[in-house]
């Protein structure tokens, strides 16, 4: 009796493993759009390290990040979306608490119109930085994260609008990840980075699943072990972002730590290894 369970267990089982996983994300705005290149490539290491068949595709139609979390929400569309994580965001969808960016997503580089080279040269407080007023997405953690700690931010729904609303004098700097600012900045040559300060603050990215997608949490997450026990994730890692970091010359910036309100609990700061530690003057 026990022997014909195991093998009804065995039966129904190896269709699972067999099976094909077909996992969406959100399609970029453009192929030009190269902010998914990283997130997809640690996406696709990850599930390889698990061993099972997927495919991994864009949704057919181009997705705001707005959106795409509400289609995640609804289990609709999308399977899975990388993002900034809060507190809202941690309960309403799933999150891989394995940071994408090793925390880099809060080291941020103010961009400025070229006319404004040395806006922020000589600031050497909060209070007269919170007198120069940034742009951020109208839904992003970050536009909380900035408001939080004094500044009048000016803020869009679109992405690409943000600049060009920064080159309008609509605000007065863009504060922009070091993971991402070099090749923004290669689409917008009426900006530039300012070379004087940056921002910090403790967050991360992650991989967001619907909530009730435990199964795809879980193969997500150990395929991110793995690599990580491997030393193929901080490969990976340095790779295509060893030279951003090199070029930001963090060294030479009076770094400004802002507070993380929004900062879950569950956030795993404690675990050394997800995480990457710049060397700053202070």
């Amino acid at each position: 009796m026990r022997l014909s369970a195991l093998l009804i267990g065995l039966m129904v089982a190896m269709p699972a493993l067999s099976a094909t996983w077909n996992i969406k994300y959100p399609r970029p705005m453009s192929d030009e759009d190269s902010r998914h290149q990283y997130p997809l490539q640690l996406l696709e290491k990850a599930l390889e390290k698990t061993g099972v068949k997927y495919q991994l595709t864009p949704t057919d139609k181009i997705l705001l990040q707005s959106k795409a979390l509400k289609q995640l929400k609804g289990n609709r569309e999308v399977s899975v979306v990388w993002s900034m994580t809060d507190e809202q965001r941690e309960e309403e969808y799933l999150p891989i608490r394995i940071p994408i960016y090793k925390g880099l997503i809060g080291m941020r580089i103010p961009l400025v119109r070229k006319a404004d080279e040395d806006l922020l040269k000589y600031v050497q407080s909060m209070e007269k930085l919170n007198l120069f007023s940034p742009l951020s997405g109208h839904d992003w953690p970050d536009t909380k994260i900035l408001q939080a700690n004094g500044f009048a931010v000016v803020t869009e729904e679109n992405y690409e609008q943000l600049f060009t609303q920064l080159a309008a004098g609509k605000g007065d700097f863009f504060p922009r990840s070091v993971v991402e600012v070099w090749q923004e900045l290669g689409k917008h040559e009426n900006l530039i980075s300012e070379s004087h300060i940056a921002l910090h603050y403790p967050t991360a990215m992650y991989f967001f699943v619907n909530k009730n997608n435990q199964s795809l949490a879980r193969l997500i997450e150990s395929g991110l072990e793995k690599l990580i026990s491997s030393g193929e994730f901080e490969q990976l890692f340095l790779a295509a972002h060893q030279q951003s970091l090199t070029k930001a010359e963090l060294d030479k910036r009076r770094i400004f730590r802002l507070d993380n309100p929004v900062l879950p609990a569950a956030t795993p700061l404690a675990r050394d290894e997800l995480w990457h530690q710049p060397k700053s003057p202070d």
